[in-house]
């Protein structure tokens, strides 16, 4: 087929190498415009971006689709689909409908679940037991089209946001070229089980001790590497890396055990690796035998 690709981040890359290797013509490639990143702030192109160059194709980097010219340009291109995975862009109505057989999307998640911008770490965070990706025709709503197809993967007790993108990263690959060979008929997404994956913020890197530890728990893996988890002790501000639900308990927020237990909502939290700002993270002992950790502290 002659299709257009949309992408962004990592995430999409093994999709685009993928249909390219299965013989697809990709006739144009879409990605957010490079920007500042980093504390040099140096401007910095997309993952799709870098490699869609790297394999001689030509990319264009709008900050909307909306101006007519844009348009225009768009379905010059007499693309038979466009394949959009986390692009990041709202397609309106006249962009979805410019290729031949419209845009298939690829999601990373069980449609109609964690509809939205962060399925992947809404589905840790809930403590979903799997995931999957769907691809799906596109229409003018929130990854409301109808589905094409799915395939699930296990969420294990070990599983970050991180090491689940990668997982899944490589399902869309997988199914976006399957769902090409032969477009399957589209199924309507279920009312029933509907939710929405909210964009994540820095402000929810700080801990709620309130909660329960088996929720602080998958909140923490959902938020590895970014935003990462953080708490304040003595003055100082901490990332926690990694942590595990201990049946313990005392006051909320209070260190009741060796080396650094804090008490929760509901059990407690035993850090086991830790980060001081501007040093390295380290395993809990370590850390310890640098830092005093006292029981009967508070931390917030």
């Amino acid at each position: 087929m002659r299709l257009i690709f949309m992408g962004s981040p990592e995430f999409s890359v093994g999709a685009m190498k993928a249909l390219a290797a299965a013989g697809h013509e990709i006739v144009a490639v879409y990605s957010q415009p490079p920007r500042p990143k980093g504390r040099g702030q140096g401007i910095e192109k997309t993952a799709v971006h870098a490699a869609a160059e790297e394999m001689g194709y030509t990319v264009f980097t709008p900050a909307s689709l909306k101006p007519e010219e844009e348009v225009t340009r768009f379905q010059s291109f007499n693309a038979d689909v466009a394949v959009v995975a986390a692009y990041g862009l709202i397609l309106r109505k006249n962009i979805l409908e410019a290729p031949k057989l419209g845009c298939i999307n690829i999601h990373a998640s069980l449609l109609p679940r964690w509809r939205g911008a962060a399925p992947i770490q809404r589905a840790i965070e809930a403590g979903d037991t799997e995931s999957g990706i769907t691809t799906m025709q596109m229409d003018i709503g929130l990854d409301t089209g109808p589905m094409l197809l799915m395939e699930t993967t296990p969420i294990t007790a070990q599983d970050t946001a991180q090491t689940l993108h990668d997982k899944l990263a490589e399902i869309g690959a997988r199914l976006i070229v399957k769902t090409l060979e032969n477009i399957p008929a589209a199924t309507v997404q279920p009312e029933e089980g509907i939710t929405y994956a909210h964009k994540l913020t820095k402000e929810e890197s700080h801990i709620d001790w309130s909660q329960s530890a088996e929720s602080i728990e998958h909140k923490l893996r959902a938020m590895t590497p970014w935003p990462g988890l953080s708490l304040e002790y003595k003055g100082e501000r901490f990332r926690v890396h990694k942590a595990e639900v201990v049946d313990q308990s005392g006051p909320t927020g209070t260190i009741i055990a060796a080396p650094f237990v804090v008490a929760c909502g509901d059990k407690a939290l035993a850090i086991t690796e830790i980060q001081r700002a501007g040093k390295n993270k380290q395993p809990i002992d370590v850390f310890c035998r640098g830092f005093s950790v006292t029981i009967g502290d508070r931390v917030a």
